[in-house]
């Protein structure tokens, strides 16, 4: 599991700008995942409202032991099938990153920045479910499992 950065960059044009929150002309997705989403939240009438890296939380890093900014991936406010309004933050990420590392028998660079790089994930989901409870919202990890990319693989 090696974290490495993500070649799959662009930007979205919502066919639905008037549900985007924040500018619609500056849309950036990161990953295959993230886009997948954004075209759902686009076009699932369900989703009154949403924004993309426009909530910004604040977290202690455990690395530096400073203060920094985490722009969540996702906002939405979707309206369920009874009525209710509900809103989340939601971080798009790899299943394969929301698992702890797994310690190898030989500990190469490799491992120690998948260590440190879990270490500052769950630093910031840690900020961002307590900003969305402050709110009473909720805050979600989605995988590719949870995006319907594996349908022909083991769950």
């Amino acid at each position: 599991m090696a974290y490495t950065k993500d070649t799959y960059k662009g930007r979205y044009t919502p066919k639905n700008p008037h549900k985007y929150r924040g500018d619609v002309t500056h849309i950036i997705y990161r990953s295959s995942y993230e886009v997948r989403f954004m075209k759902w939240c686009d076009f699932n009438e369900g989703v009154i409202e949403w924004g993309s890296e426009e909530i910004v939380v604040p977290y202690l890093s455990p690395l530096d032991n400073k203060i920094h900014r985490y722009f969540v991936d996702f906002f939405i406010k979707v309206k369920t099938k009874d009525g209710v309004i509900k809103k989340y933050l939601i971080e798009v990420k790899p299943f394969r990153f929301t698992q702890e590392p797994q310690v190898p028998s030989r500990k190469t660079k490799t491992f120690i920045n998948e260590v440190f790089q879990w270490a500052v994930n769950n630093a910031k989901w840690d900020a961002a479910r307590n900003a969305a409870t402050q709110y009473g919202w909720e805050f979600m990890l989605i995988t590719e499992k949870d995006l319907g990319l594996l349908q022909n693989r083991d769950k």
